[in-house]
Formats: C-alpha cells, sequence, structure tokens
C-alpha cells in the first residue's frame, strides 16, 4: 500500500527542474510513497488554495521543491524603511504556492522535506524557519555518494511519514504527530 504525501513543485519547469523533480519522484516511489499535488495528479473541484487543504488533509508528509520561477538582476529591498538596501546581482524566486503549501503542511503538522535550487531564498527556504534542514535540489549528472545521499534523505524522512500514517506515537516528544 502506497502512502499519500504532497509535493509542492510548480506547474511548469525547465529541463533540468523536470529531470530533478523526476529524481525525487522515483525516490518517493523507491520508498513506496505515492505523491500528490494540485493540478498533477489531483483537479481542483473548488477554488485552488481549498483543493491543496483538501489533498493535504489526505497526505502523511510533503515535499517541497523549490525550484526557480522568477528571476531579477537586481532591486530594493524593504524601500523606504530604515532598513533598505539596493540588491546588486542575480534574485531568483520560487512559486508563491511553495510557501502556501508548506504553511499548509506545516500547520497539520506533518513531515516536510524542502529541497530547493541554489539561489532560491525566503520563507520556507529560509534556514532556521522551520525545524528540517534545506537540501539542495539534486540537479544535473549526480555521483553514486550524491544519489545514495538523496536516498537516505527520503528514507529517514519516509519513516516520519509512516510514523505519521501509522498513528504512531511521536518517539522525540511522546506526542502523537
Amino acid at each position: 500500500m502506497l502512502i499519500p504525501v504532497f509535493l509542492s513543485c510548480p506547474s511548469d519547469w525547465s529541463t533540468a527542474q523536470g529531470r530533478a523533480r523526476k529524481r525525487i519522484i522515483a525516490e518517493l516511489d523507491r520508498a513506496g510513497l505515492e505523491w500528490r499535488s494540485l493540478g498533477k495528479s489531483d483537479y481542483p473541484t473548488t477554488y485552488p488554495l481549498r483543493e491543496v487543504f483538501v489533498i493535504a488533509k489526505h497526505c502523511s508528509g510533503g515535499v517541497i521543491l523549490g525550484f526557480s520561477q522568477f528571476e531579477v538582476s537586481g532591486g530594493i529591498w524593504r524601500r523606504g524603511s530604515k532598513t533598505e538596501r539596493r540588491q546588486r546581482g542575480k534574485l531568483t524566486f520560487p512559486t508563491p504556492w511553495n510557501q502556501l503549501e508548506a504553511g499548509i503542511l506545516f500547520s497539520r503538522g506533518l513531515p516536510h522535506l524542502v529541497f530547493c535550487e541554489n539561489g532560491v531564498k525566503g520563507g520556507i527556504f529560509d534556514h532556521g524557519v522551520t525545524d528540517v534542514f534545506i537540501h539542495p535540489m539534486p540537479v544535473g549528472k549526480m555521483s553514486k555518494l550524491q544519489t545514495d545521499g538523496v536516498r537516505e534523505v527520503i528514507l529517514k524522512w519516509s519513516a516520519k511519514v509512516r510514523q505519521h500514517y501509522y498513528g504512531e506515537p511521536n518517539q522525540v516528544s511522546g506526542q502523537s504527530p
């Protein structure tokens, strides 16, 4: 029996992003997990944000894939404030849906796993925002050691997903997830 997990990923991606997504999905399959995603495995019958909540309600974990969806060459942070500063150089941003979906997963107390492309920052992709490590996106040609590393991360996380799915008490805090 496959355990459902929510996959937060933009609906459109580059060829390299598609390969990374496919690699992660293959590891989810290998771990006995079934990914669910708005517009890919599930299609809305109501407004999309509500549908995300409904899908997440039936999942026991979530994976956030932070792919760059918007890029700028510079800008001004906090314009008009005391901490205003000019940003020089490239900035990349993920889809805002990553933030919304991560918030829903977090509020439901689901174990989540976060991957992000180099340069993607903000919200769920900022270190220390949640109790999870932000993993680099598995892109390009990977060595056996790197592939094994991604597999290990997913297997460790999938143990928490199984714990949630089967309703076992949280071994760290002694509480149910």
